[in-house]
């Protein structure tokens, strides 16, 4: 299979924030809410939902984030934009009394394409069961609200700022909020994740580590972690269980053979600590 899009330039406090994306059990999503709070730099983000965000999420946003990234239309809130551009801005932020109330908007990227075209950058089955279920996934991350508190001025967006489908034609249309967009644009510092690393991973907990670890460690560069901390990625609240806790560190040790296989090095220099080194990145 032929893919078009390499990698993607992600947002650190989006990649880092613990427990953001969960690895989720049955029924989980219907007793539990998200409600992160995780300081990045100068900044605190409060990532807030009806629903947890799972792997599947975290894939799918993956995803928006790489296809925003060289084929993404730019957004500005520019008074020489012609009226169909002024509308869009006024669609994307509505209501309109809360942009003459805020000022101007800060530039933001929109992705127009299709949720079978997102399916098959990051992997995911193209069936129809499968659209649904990113569709779901776009929809979920819709409705996250992220506050960011700076010094004393505080600021709450979407996750996703805009959001629309059609499900006849398959077109999808997905606005980035502006942390995500300055991540792309180069305005503020950025995480590179290899797509092609992300489609490998086979099982949730892999993916959910590798997230976080490219959070941390540059390409070409390695980290020390212990079994703990990412077994913390993955199951973000500890277990007092030593059963569950043994599982747990099995599930760890199968995701560290995984990034073993696609090109990561892992050595285990004491039991339970890790040191982790990840390939350099492939510019294309």
């Amino acid at each position: 299979m032929v893919y078009d899009l390499t990698h993607a330039r992600h947002d650190p406090a989006h990649v880092l924030a613990p427990g953001l994306f969960r690895s989720l059990g049955p029924g989980d999503r219907a007793r539990m809410k998200l409600d992160v709070i995780y300081i990045h730099g100068q900044d605190q983000l409060e990532f807030k939902g009806h629903e947890p965000l799972g792997v599947d999420d975290m894939r799918v946003l993956q995803g928006l984030v790489a296809m925003a990234g060289p084929e993404g239309l730019i957004l500005r809130d520019d008074e020489n934009l012609p009226e169909s551009g002024r509308q869009l801005i006024l669609d994307l932020f509505s209501p309109p009394a809360v942009i003459a109330e805020a000022g101007k908007k800060p530039d933001t990227l929109v992705v127009r394409d299709s949720f079978r075209r997102l399916a098959r950058e990051i992997g995911l089955d193209e069936g129809g069961k499968g659209l649904k279920a990113i569709r779901t996934s776009v929809e979920r991350l819709f409705g996250v609200t992220v506050f960011v508190q700076s010094g004393k001025r505080r600021v709450g967006m979407r996750l996703l700022s805009s959001y629309a489908s059609d499900e006849g034609t398959g077109d999808l249309y997905v606005a980035l909020n502006p942390r995500l967009a300055g991540a792309i644009f180069g305005d503020r510092q950025h995480i590179r994740i290899e797509l092609a690393e992300v489609r490998a991973l086979g099982s949730d907990p892999a993916r959910l580590i590798h997230q976080r670890l490219c959070g941390w460690i540059d390409g070409g560069k390695s980290g020390k972690a212990t079994i703990e901390t990412l077994a913390e990625y993955v199951w973000p609240v500890p277990t007092e269980v030593d059963r569950a806790m043994k599982k747990r560190r099995e599930t760890v040790r199968k995701a560290m053979v995984e990034l073993s296989a696609i090109g990561w090095t892992v050595r285990e220099y004491e039991r339970g600590k890790f040191e982790i080194a990840r390939p350099k990145a492939k510019r294309h």
